[in-house]
């Protein structure tokens, strides 16, 4: 898995949909054969993977956000997880 850099911008890959769903309480990310129900963690990431904002932004905003430290490890394990998924793509 390889783990993005600091200056790289995800976005939702082509055909996916990322939502809040009210009756899932949840974000969820949708595509032609189904959805998958997030966490509360993985909707805050990527609701902000954009295609314009890099993986540092990303973080910095949510260490602000949550008044957390040291969030980039997970933060950027997830993404190269989603990453591996192909439910992100990297822009340039």
């Amino acid at each position: 898995m390889k783990v993005p850099g600091a200056s790289e911008r995800p976005a939702i890959a082509p055909g996916l949909r990322l939502q809040w769903e009210e009756a899932q309480h949840s974000h969820v990310l949708l595509y032609p054969e189904g959805m998958v129900k997030l966490n509360g963690s993985a909707g805050a990431i990527l609701s902000r993977c954009d295609g314009t904002r890099t993986v540092a932004e990303i973080i910095a905003e949510l260490e602000t956000s949550y008044n957390a430290q040291n969030l980039g490890h997970d933060v950027s394990a997830f993404i190269a997880l989603a990453l591996e998924k192909r439910w992100l793509e990297l822009r340039p």
